[in-house]
């Protein structure tokens, strides 16, 4: 009995740990439709059911300056790698939290221009199957983001030489300069419209 007893207050730790770490977090990413305002206005991105790999793999681009934002880098730097884990893996496992319904195998075909555009990118050789199961852990599922957040993330890693906007990513830069912001915003409302397992919890900053 208090070898149970002692897993269960490990596990109620843990998670109170865990909680702490995320409240940064949920003052932006836990209010559903939540608008951030740099570098231009559109809707924070839903990071629940969003692969731990990849949630990992950005929150140390914005900590090295490899991503630019001065408010997530700031964020970034007071993380240690276990922190960046843990939160990680937190967001990822909030689809199954909040009963996502699994994501169809098949999609209906995209608009012709639209299909166009998504071979030249190339987009699904690296996000997967209806852009929801991506090659590697360390790419994004796309399927239902934000429209107005995926043009701001496209827009940036077509921008260089400024000091707090633009991502460093060989990849996708090479890719994204291809398009005019037209298609980029065409690109966006397109994978937005998507069926997603992506979703935001509501959570209370306050609590």
């Amino acid at each position: 009995m208090l070898g149970g007893a002692a897993s269960v207050q490990a596990q109620a730790a843990g998670a109170a740990s865990v909680q702490a770490k995320v409240a940064m977090c949920i003052g932006c990413h836990g209010i559903p439709g939540y608008r951030a305002t740099f570098p231009e206005l559109h809707k924070v991105p839903m990071i629940g059911g969003q692969n731990a790999k990849y949630i990992a793999s950005a929150l140390t681009a914005y900590s090295k300056g490899d991503r630019k934002h001065p408010t997530m880098r700031g964020i970034a730097q007071t993380l240690s790698e276990q922190d960046i884990a843990d939160i990680s893996a937190y967001y990822e496992a909030q689809a199954a939290a909040a009963g996502a319904a699994p994501v169809a195998e098949t999609l209906a075909p995209a608009p012709a221009q639209v299909a166009e555009l998504l071979t030249k990118g190339a987009c699904a050789s690296c996000h997967g199957a209806n852009f929801s199961k991506p090659i590697d852990g360390s790419y994004p599922k796309l399927a239902g983001q934000y429209a107005d957040y995926l043009y701001v993330a496209l827009k940036s890693y077509q921008t260089e030489g400024n000091p707090v906007v633009g991502r460093g990513n060989a990849i996708m830069a090479g890719q994204v300069k291809q398009f005019s912001h037209a298609e980029l915003k065409a690109l966006a409302g397109y994978l937005a419209s998507v069926p997603s397992e992506l979703r935001t919890v509501p959570q209370s900053k306050f609590r």
